[in-house]
Protein backbone atom coordinates (compact mmCIF):
# COMPACT_ATOMS: atom_id res chain seq x y z
CA UNK A 1 0.00 0.00 0.00
CA UNK A 2 1.34 3.14 -0.72
CA UNK A 3 2.08 5.76 1.79
CA UNK A 4 -0.12 8.50 2.10
CA UNK A 5 0.62 11.86 1.12
CA UNK A 6 1.63 14.59 3.65
CA UNK A 7 -0.19 18.09 4.67
CA UNK A 8 0.92 20.37 7.20
CA UNK A 9 -2.14 21.72 9.40
CA UNK A 10 -1.78 25.35 10.42
CA UNK A 11 -4.47 25.43 12.77
CA UNK A 12 -5.03 29.52 13.42
CA UNK A 13 -5.24 31.43 16.35
CA UNK A 14 -9.09 31.28 16.81
CA UNK A 15 -9.10 27.50 16.03
CA UNK A 16 -5.92 26.56 18.66
CA UNK A 17 -7.77 29.09 21.28
CA UNK A 18 -11.34 29.27 21.31
CA UNK A 19 -12.75 26.24 18.67
CA UNK A 20 -10.45 23.43 18.74
CA UNK A 21 -13.20 20.97 17.35
CA UNK A 22 -12.97 22.42 13.83
CA UNK A 23 -9.07 21.62 13.87
CA UNK A 24 -10.25 18.13 15.05
CA UNK A 25 -12.28 18.10 12.33
CA UNK A 26 -10.07 18.99 9.77
CA UNK A 27 -8.02 16.44 10.51
CA UNK A 28 -9.94 13.44 10.27
CA UNK A 29 -11.36 14.91 6.87
CA UNK A 30 -7.82 15.34 5.46
CA UNK A 31 -6.98 11.79 6.61
CA UNK A 32 -10.52 10.82 4.71
CA UNK A 33 -9.42 11.94 1.80
CA UNK A 34 -5.87 10.13 1.97
CA UNK A 35 -3.76 12.27 3.50
CA UNK A 36 -1.45 12.24 6.55
CA UNK A 37 -1.40 15.30 8.82
CA UNK A 38 1.57 16.61 10.62
CA UNK A 39 1.25 19.75 13.09
CA UNK A 40 4.10 21.66 13.64
CA UNK A 41 4.24 22.75 17.53
CA UNK A 42 6.09 25.57 16.76
CA UNK A 43 3.68 27.73 14.98
CA UNK A 44 1.92 30.65 16.16
CA UNK A 45 -0.09 33.52 14.77
CA UNK A 46 0.27 34.39 10.93
CA UNK A 47 0.64 37.81 11.64
CA UNK A 48 -2.76 39.26 10.79
CA UNK A 49 -3.93 41.13 13.37
CA UNK A 50 -0.88 43.14 13.28
CA UNK A 51 -0.89 43.62 9.94
CA UNK A 52 -4.58 45.18 9.74
CA UNK A 53 -3.51 47.50 12.83
CA UNK A 54 -0.33 49.16 11.20
CA UNK A 55 2.50 46.96 13.44
CA UNK A 56 4.01 46.39 10.09
CA UNK A 57 7.21 45.15 11.47
CA UNK A 58 5.90 42.68 14.01
CA UNK A 59 3.50 41.64 10.79
CA UNK A 60 7.09 41.26 9.08
CA UNK A 61 8.58 38.81 11.89
CA UNK A 62 6.13 36.81 11.94
CA UNK A 63 5.50 35.61 8.65
CA UNK A 64 9.31 35.15 8.55
CA UNK A 65 8.46 32.68 11.21
CA UNK A 66 5.61 31.19 9.99
CA UNK A 67 7.94 30.65 6.21
CA UNK A 68 10.63 29.27 8.68
CA UNK A 69 8.10 26.90 10.06
CA UNK A 70 6.54 25.42 6.93
CA UNK A 71 8.36 25.66 4.15
CA UNK A 72 9.86 21.82 4.92
CA UNK A 73 5.74 21.05 3.99
CA UNK A 74 4.64 19.79 0.42
CA UNK A 75 1.29 21.15 1.58
CA UNK A 76 -0.53 23.18 4.25
CA UNK A 77 -3.76 23.26 4.88
CA UNK A 78 -5.81 25.78 7.08
CA UNK A 79 -9.52 25.98 8.29
CA UNK A 80 -9.59 29.76 7.79
CA UNK A 81 -10.03 31.73 4.49
CA UNK A 82 -8.75 34.99 6.48
CA UNK A 83 -5.35 33.28 7.57
CA UNK A 84 -4.97 31.34 3.90
CA UNK A 85 -5.53 35.19 2.37
CA UNK A 86 -2.45 36.40 4.29
CA UNK A 87 -0.25 33.99 3.61
CA UNK A 88 -1.03 33.61 0.10
CA UNK A 89 -1.83 37.26 -0.81
CA UNK A 90 -0.23 39.54 1.76
CA UNK A 91 3.24 37.58 2.61
CA UNK A 92 4.68 38.10 -0.85
CA UNK A 93 3.76 42.15 -0.62
CA UNK A 94 4.65 42.10 3.00
CA UNK A 95 8.57 40.17 2.66
CA UNK A 96 8.90 42.33 -0.57
CA UNK A 97 11.43 44.56 0.60
CA UNK A 98 13.76 41.71 1.75
CA UNK A 99 15.05 39.93 -1.68
CA UNK A 100 15.99 36.66 -0.03
CA UNK A 101 13.11 35.78 1.21
CA UNK A 102 11.16 36.61 -2.19
CA UNK A 103 11.41 32.61 -3.19
CA UNK A 104 11.21 31.53 0.21
CA UNK A 105 7.79 33.22 0.34
CA UNK A 106 5.99 32.55 -3.06
CA UNK A 107 6.88 28.93 -2.67
CA UNK A 108 5.02 28.98 0.40
CA UNK A 109 2.03 30.57 -1.13
CA UNK A 110 1.74 28.38 -3.79
CA UNK A 111 1.21 25.59 -1.62
CA UNK A 112 -0.59 27.00 0.88
CA UNK A 113 -4.36 25.98 0.46
CA UNK A 114 -7.70 26.98 2.64
CA UNK A 115 -9.58 23.32 3.15
CA UNK A 116 -12.21 23.36 0.80
CA UNK A 117 -9.79 24.64 -1.75
CA UNK A 118 -7.53 22.18 -0.63
CA UNK A 119 -9.98 19.11 -0.49
CA UNK A 120 -11.53 19.50 -3.98
CA UNK A 121 -8.56 20.86 -6.27
CA UNK A 122 -5.61 18.83 -4.73
CA UNK A 123 -6.88 15.87 -2.36
CA UNK A 124 -9.87 15.79 -5.64
CA UNK A 125 -12.18 14.40 -2.04
CA UNK A 126 -15.05 12.79 -3.44
CA UNK A 127 -17.03 11.98 0.00
CA UNK A 128 -20.27 9.92 -0.03
CA UNK A 129 -23.61 11.75 0.43
CA UNK A 130 -25.31 11.30 4.07
CA UNK A 131 -29.02 11.20 4.31
CA UNK A 132 -28.29 12.79 7.86
CA UNK A 133 -26.65 15.63 6.29
CA UNK A 134 -28.58 18.91 7.34
CA UNK A 135 -30.78 21.97 5.06
CA UNK A 136 -27.38 24.15 4.83
CA UNK A 137 -27.22 27.93 3.95
CA UNK A 138 -23.43 29.10 2.47
CA UNK A 139 -21.89 32.25 3.98
CA UNK A 140 -19.14 33.64 2.06
CA UNK A 141 -16.77 35.35 4.21
CA UNK A 142 -14.93 38.39 2.93
CA UNK A 143 -11.21 37.65 2.37
CA UNK A 144 -12.27 33.94 1.48
CA UNK A 145 -14.60 34.98 -1.39
CA UNK A 146 -12.70 38.45 -2.36
CA UNK A 147 -9.02 37.59 -2.15
CA UNK A 148 -8.45 33.50 -2.25
CA UNK A 149 -11.57 33.63 -5.25
CA UNK A 150 -12.96 30.76 -3.23
CA UNK A 151 -16.92 30.69 -3.90
CA UNK A 152 -17.69 27.32 -5.27
CA UNK A 153 -15.58 24.71 -3.51
CA UNK A 154 -17.58 25.03 -0.33
CA UNK A 155 -20.81 24.70 -1.71
CA UNK A 156 -19.66 21.41 -3.81
CA UNK A 157 -18.57 19.75 -1.04
CA UNK A 158 -21.77 20.62 1.46
CA UNK A 159 -24.01 19.36 -1.75
CA UNK A 160 -21.68 16.32 -1.96
CA UNK A 161 -22.01 15.01 1.25
CA UNK A 162 -25.91 15.57 1.11
CA UNK A 163 -26.48 19.38 2.28
CA UNK A 164 -29.27 20.65 0.66
CA UNK A 165 -28.78 24.44 0.06
CA UNK A 166 -30.88 27.22 0.48
CA UNK A 167 -28.81 30.62 -0.86
CA UNK A 168 -29.07 33.83 1.00
CA UNK A 169 -29.78 37.10 -1.13
CA UNK A 170 -26.42 38.47 -0.33
CA UNK A 171 -23.83 35.61 0.76
CA UNK A 172 -21.21 37.44 0.07
CA UNK A 173 -22.35 40.55 2.47
CA UNK A 174 -19.92 41.07 5.21
CA UNK A 175 -20.80 39.18 8.40
CA UNK A 176 -20.06 42.13 10.22
CA UNK A 177 -16.89 40.43 11.86
CA UNK A 178 -14.14 42.38 10.30
CA UNK A 179 -11.35 41.42 12.92
CA UNK A 180 -10.95 44.98 14.72
CA UNK A 181 -13.84 45.96 13.25
CA UNK A 182 -16.70 44.06 15.44
CA UNK A 183 -14.54 45.67 18.18
CA UNK A 184 -14.13 48.89 17.55
CA UNK A 185 -17.44 49.35 16.23
CA UNK A 186 -19.93 47.14 17.80
CA UNK A 187 -22.96 48.65 17.35
CA UNK A 188 -22.61 48.76 13.57
CA UNK A 189 -21.05 45.14 13.23
CA UNK A 190 -23.86 43.65 15.43
CA UNK A 191 -26.36 44.82 12.83
CA UNK A 192 -24.38 43.55 10.12
CA UNK A 193 -24.74 40.61 11.71
CA UNK A 194 -28.09 40.72 12.34
CA UNK A 195 -29.07 41.13 8.69
CA UNK A 196 -26.56 38.52 8.25
CA UNK A 197 -29.43 36.55 10.20
CA UNK A 198 -32.09 37.28 8.97
CA UNK A 199 -31.23 36.52 5.19
CA UNK A 200 -30.03 32.83 6.43
CA UNK A 201 -33.47 32.39 8.04
CA UNK A 202 -35.10 33.32 5.07
CA UNK A 203 -33.70 30.31 3.32
CA UNK A 204 -35.43 27.54 6.17
CA UNK A 205 -31.65 26.59 6.93
CA UNK A 206 -31.67 24.80 10.20
CA UNK A 207 -27.62 25.48 9.75
CA UNK A 208 -25.63 28.22 8.55
CA UNK A 209 -22.31 27.40 7.35
CA UNK A 210 -18.92 29.54 6.80
CA UNK A 211 -15.36 28.23 6.49
CA UNK A 212 -13.90 31.71 8.43
CA UNK A 213 -13.60 31.15 12.31
CA UNK A 214 -13.69 34.63 12.95
CA UNK A 215 -17.26 34.90 11.36
CA UNK A 216 -18.48 32.38 12.73
CA UNK A 217 -17.54 33.45 16.11
CA UNK A 218 -19.44 36.81 14.93
CA UNK A 219 -22.43 35.14 14.04
CA UNK A 220 -23.05 32.73 16.64
CA UNK A 221 -22.62 35.07 19.13
CA UNK A 222 -25.97 36.35 17.94
CA UNK A 223 -27.88 33.47 16.79
CA UNK A 224 -28.70 32.40 20.13
CA UNK A 225 -32.34 33.76 20.22
CA UNK A 226 -32.72 32.56 16.99
CA UNK A 227 -32.28 28.81 16.53
CA UNK A 228 -30.59 28.70 13.88
CA UNK A 229 -27.26 26.45 14.55
CA UNK A 230 -23.84 28.26 13.09
CA UNK A 231 -21.35 25.51 12.09
CA UNK A 232 -17.83 25.59 10.57
CA UNK A 233 -17.74 24.06 7.02
CA UNK A 234 -15.04 21.26 8.94
CA UNK A 235 -17.47 19.93 11.35
CA UNK A 236 -20.48 19.83 8.99
CA UNK A 237 -18.55 18.03 6.67
CA UNK A 238 -16.81 15.94 8.72
CA UNK A 239 -20.03 14.65 11.06
CA UNK A 240 -21.99 14.40 7.42
CA UNK A 241 -19.02 11.89 6.51
CA UNK A 242 -18.80 9.61 9.61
Amino acid sequence: MAAAKQAALCATCLVDQVLPEIGVATVQLLRRAGWAVEFPQAQTCCGQPFFNSGFKQEAVDLAKRVVEIFEPYAAVVLPSGSCTAMIRVEYPHLLEPWPEWRERVLALAAKTFELSQFLTHQARWQPAPSAAAPNAAYHDSCHMCRLLQVRQEPRHLLRAVGCALGEMSEADRCCGFGGLFSLRLPEISNAMTAEKLRQADQTGAAVLVTADPGCLLQIRGLAAASGLRVEHLATVLEEATR
